[in-house]
């Protein structure tokens, strides 16, 4: 039988590879730099990338690039041959140590915030030791860091690579005090679990918006769209499925245990989900599966949609990031085990994360922002922007029996309720926990899902930001628990702090209906932050508390902190520029004319009828007229409302001003063109429409 997994992994050069290509002494020198136990001297360096090097050529490869993750979401990336002269003028294949560990890219061509001007250009990035070097087409690509002349974070990777030795040293430190002496660090596991859409690329070219945008600026729900609930774990439409068949094979090559693939709810719309990793390596390698989806469904005739909201009244696409923390011998500290209420450790970092979260709700909504996202965050498909964690009625008793002291005995995994659903199969236990969908942030057994991240977005910040917080409650956690010698004094501590932290943080708990009006209502009056918009939410950025959240934990600057808040209100401003822009010129350029020649058939005929007209001609000739002054006059309102609104006040003046007074505009050029659409004649609408889009694949 053919083994269909044998290339797994051929085109990265990871551990395994490392291990039989490598001298022995390099490979343990590179395994000690790996785990922070020494620094990567030069002489190893050039070991490791002569190794690296032949690997890449025997795999077709002939170029190397610095791999990184500057501010604008995305990756980059600058391709360098292996190509040189010798002494002779004979060309032969070089790779040194230093190429390997240090490249020079323009810093000031990137986002940066005002920390590198047109003159101040040079940046450098930094391979990142912990991150497997991996082959696409025929460029050998090294995951890096991007900084820049004066040692500034440039990028997404850099922040999130501190804010995992921070957690670490946190959580080893309280793991270390209660009693596992043999933890010598701790990492984070991630899962990203990838929605996307796709369309007929036929279909794509047509609309400049999904070119320009990713998502519709004008269209009209179908008859038909998701209230059958028929195509959530549908059967997957055959040229779809040769689709994640190449792209399951693309993914495995890299290395990346692409598991799970189904239909989402919103027709088009798909997700898929690899097997959990460690952060670091996780975020990576959904930035690579972004691009395999996007580069595959060209060759299969498809374009992959990315934006969080790309059809207006069906679903959006998320993206939920599955997080837990992992000690160096395989623990998950999220796990409950058997007996949770008996748990220390368990209770400990669970409260940790309950306190994290409360004391942090604008930095975790910010982390999850993006202007895409604020078309979906909030509406009944996804979780609402006011931040909360349900734990399930199991844990939560559990804690509450710790707050209120209660000396009943909690509830133990054995007495919980069992059933059979099928005849035959052995004893089934329930999970610890239903499932919520509509919670920011739920625990699933063992880990927290976090669900308000958008599809498009990188997953760095999000880490970061959990790393982060979880960091400074648990060092605070330690705090109170360092100098206690004897253990049982050290449970019953641990003990009273998680009550005290339930006492204080309690309000963050909600298990029911998040969509609902009146969780609202009870998260304001429980004093819980709503912001609405993206562009508000960048402001957390300023506030002192988050400054010293990342100054203390050496993950940002003050300074790269005020450069990240510059860059996503400029990024914000950049995206709606373009959204305004293309939404002026199709409304131009393809409806006006369309109105306007329909409305020159109707005159026509009733010019040619006369008196014998039929009153329907007549009274649809006089709506295609009023739509169409009023799509000029909606274009004209939006047109000089941009210019006013981007002149006025710093960045984030003018962010508000584009939320609050541009995005009504551009709702109401939607509605008049939505208006014409729903009577058009297919002759003369020339867009396609939703039901040509979702509906032809």
């Amino acid at each position: 039988m053919e083994d269909l997994f044998k290339d797994f992994g051929s085109k990265v050069f990871g551990e395994k590879e490392m291990k039989s290509r490598l001298p022995r002494p390099v490979y343990l020198s590179w395994k000690k730099t790996v785990a922070n136990e020494e620094m990567l001297d030069r002489t190893t360096a050039d070991a490791i990338a002569h190794a690296m090097k032949l690997w890449a050529l025997d795999n077709g490869a002939t170029h190397f690039t610095h791999w990184f993750q500057p501010m604008t979401g995305g990756t980059a990336e600058k391709h360098d041959s292996f190509l040189e002269p010798d002494i002779n003028g004979e060309p032969f294949a070089r790779f040194s140590g230093k190429m390997l560990i240090k490249g020079e890219p323009d810093a000031s061509s990137f986002p940066n915030g005002g920390l590198r001007t047109t003159f101040e250009a040079r940046g450098y990035t930094y391979w990142d030791v912990k991150s497997p070097v991996f082959i696409r087409d025929n460029i050998l690509c090294i995951p890096t860091v991007f900084v820049s002349y004066s040692g500034e974070a440039l990028d997404k990777k850099d922040p999130l690579l501190k804010s995992l030795e921070a957690l670490s040293q946190a959580a080893t430190r309280v793991v270390n005090i209660l009693g596992d002496k043999d933890v010598k660090s701790c990492d984070i596991s991630v899962g990203l679990e990838q929605e996307y859409f796709l369309i007929d690329r036929k279909y794509f070219d047509r609309r400049l918006d999904l070119r320009f945008t990713g998502r519709t600026l004008f269209g009209v729900p179908s008859p038909k769209t998701q209230e059958l609930d028929d195509h959530y774990f549908g059967a997957i439409p055959p040229r779809v499925a040769a689709f994640m068949k190449e792209a399951n094979q693309e993914l495995w090559k890299l290395g990346i245990y692409a598991k799970t693939e189904h239909n989402e709810v919103a027709p088009g719309q798909f997700e898929l989900a690899p097997i959990f990793t460690n952060g670091n390596v996780a975020v990576d390698q959904n930035h690579l599966i972004m691009d395999i989806l996007r580069e595959t469904a060209k060759k299969h005739g498809f374009a992959c949609l990315l934006h969080e909201k790309p059809f207006q009244g069906i679903n959006g696409s998320g993206k939920h990031d599955n997080y837990s923390i992992i000690t160096d011998d395989g623990q998950n500290l999220f796990s409950p085990g058997e007996k949770p209420a008996e748990n220390i450790r368990f209770l400990l970092f669970v409260c940790a994360f309950i306190r994290a979260v409360d004391t942090y709700p604008l930095l975790l909504r910010l982390s999850a922002s993006c202007t895409g996202n604020d078309h979906r965050l909030g509406a009944n498909e996804a979780p609402p922007a006011i931040i909360s964690i349900y734990l399930g009625s199991y844990i939560e008793n559990i804690l509450y029996d710790i707050y209120t002291k209660n000396s009943k005995k909690p509830i133990t995994q054995e007495e919980k309720t069992t059933f059979n659903p099928v005849t035959g199969l052995s004893y089934i236990p329930h999970d610890n926990t239903d499932r919520n969908r509509t919670s920011p942030l739920a625990f699933t057994g063992n880990k927290f899902e976090f669900r308000m991240l958008g599809s498009s977005m990188s997953a760095s910040f999000s880490n970061t930001v959990l790393n982060a917080i979880m960091a400074e409650s648990l060092n605070q956690i330690a705090d109170e628990l360092e100098g206690i010698k004897y253990i049982q004094d050290i449970r019953e501590k641990a003990l009273t702090i998680c009550r005290n932290l339930i006492e204080k943080h309690k309000r963050i708990l909600f298990s029911g209906d998040g969509y609902s009006e009146e969780w609202a209502k009870e998260a304001k009056r429980r004093g819980l932050p709503n912001v609405k918009s993206f562009i508000e939410s960048t402001e957390v950025l300023n506030d002192p508390s988050v400054i010293n959240l990342f100054t203390s934990l050496n993950i940002y600057s003050e300074k790269e902190l005020a450069a990240n808040r510059i860059i996503l209100q400029e990024q914000y401003e950049k995206i709606m520029g373009i959204e305004v822009r293309t939404m002026i010129e199709m409304a131009r350029k393809d409806i006006l004319p369309s109105q306007i020649a329909e409305l020159k058939f109707y005159n026509d005929t009733i010019n040619s009828s006369g008196k014998n007209t039929p009153k329907f001609i007549r009274d649809h000739a006089r709506t295609i007229s009023t739509l169409i002054d009023q799509t000029y006059q909606a274009i004209q309102s939006l047109e000089d409302a941009w210019q006013k609104v981007t002149t006025i006040g710093n960045t984030f003046e003018v962010g508000q001003n584009i939320y609050y007074k541009i995005n009504p505009l551009m709702d109401k050029l939607r509605a008049s063109v939505d208006a014409y659409e729903k009577i058009a004649a297919r002759e003369f609408y020339k867009l396609p429409s939703y039901e040509d889009i979702l509906f032809n694949i």
